[in-house]
Formats: C-alpha cells, sequence, structure tokens
C-alpha cells in the first residue's frame, strides 16, 4: 500500500490553513483552498493519489459537489479513466436518481446521472472528496453509486476528521482512504 512520507505528509499538512470559529464559534475550519494553490503541495497530491490508485482497475471517479471535483477530474485525467460529477439536487440536467442524507439541522439531497457509469454493471468507481466529518454526504454518494448498478470500491478523502464517527459508519458500506487524518 502506498503512503505518504514524513515529508511529503509535512508538506500536505503545512499547505493547510486552520481557520479559527468558521463557520460558527467552536469549529476549526480546515481550508485546502491554500493547498490548491501551492503548485507543490497538489502536486505532492495528486502523485500520492496517482501512485495508490493507478493498480485498482478503476473504471470511474466520482467526484463530490464542489471540491471532490477538483482532485476528482485531475486524478481521472492522470488514470486515464472518466470522472463523474456528484452534485447537490437539481443542478444536473438529465435523468437522475438521487439521495437525501441528515444534516445537523435537517436534510440534504445529492444526485447523480441515471447512466453517469455506462450500461456496464459493476463498473469500479472510486468516489473522492475533499473531507470527511460524520459522513453523510460520502454515504448519499457510495449509495448512489451503487443504484446505478456500478460498485463503489472505496470512498478516498484528502482529510478524515477521526473524533467524528463519519469514517466508521462510511466504513460499513465501502473502504474509506484518509491521505491526512485529523484526530
Amino acid at each position: 500500500m502506498i503512503t505518504l512520507s514524513k515529508t511529503e505528509k509535512k508538506i500536505l499538512e503545512d499547505s493547510i490553513r486552520d481557520i479559527q470559529d468558521f463557520p460558527k464559534p467552536g469549529i476549526v475550519f480546515k481550508d485546502i483552498t491554500t493547498l490548491l494553490n501551492n503548485k507543490e503541495a497538489y502536486g505532492v497530491l495528486m502523485n500520492h493519489l496517482y501512485q495508490r490508485y493507478k493498480e485498482y482497475n478503476l473504471e470511474y471517479i466520482a467526484g463530490i459537489d464542489a471540491r471532490g471535483f477538483i482532485f476528482g477530474a485531475a486524478l481521472a485525467q492522470m488514470l486515464g479513466i472518466g470522472f463523474v460529477p456528484i452534485r447537490k439536487k437539481g443542478k444536473l440536467p438529465y435523468t437522475t436518481i438521487s439521495e437525501k442524507y441528515a444534516l445537523e439541522y435537517g436534510v440534504d439531497e445529492i444526485e447523480v446521472h441515471i447512466d453517469a457509469f455506462g450500461k456496464q454493471i459493476g463498473a469500479r468507481v472510486l468516489v473522492i472528496d475533499d473531507l470527511i466529518a460524520t459522513g453523510g454526504t460520502a454515504n448519499a454518494a457510495a449509495t448512489l453509486v451503487n443504484q446505478t448498478g456500478a460498485k463503489c470500491v472505496e470512498c478516498c478523502f484528502i482529510l478524515g476528521l477521526t473524533f467524528l464517527d463519519g469514517i466508521k459508519k462510511l466504513q460499513e458500506k465501502t473502504d474509506v482512504y484518509s491521505v491526512i487524518e485529523v484526530d
């Protein structure tokens, strides 16, 4: 299994900015925009993801709206496979299927085109996003992939917040990989 070297991990961790009390008091927001605009850090990350997934025999990468698009589309191009956006409800123009998931105060919904992964049953799909916290969106995304007849083989996150239970919940459905774990 491909892992980050100590130097690579430090480059990534040092490139992520903490924003105190955002979006509300008591929360420390992990801002990845500073990783994206750091060519060394973004290069380290994308090379790591390529090395990890090049032998997975993936057919598609599904990126979760919106930051999953940034990593997913670039990785799909590097691997020479298709990219599929999983979007918030009402953003896709063709026939879709959708999945609702619980938020702290309410419910949200994501969707994917019904034919996003082609007609082949069991197409191997990696779901990717920037962060997993409580896991609601990621669980809904993995469910959607599987409902299309494809197979979610793993969910990948740049940051995994291990002090919340999202990773554990998602592991009941599929394999989970976090590049960096935050305790």
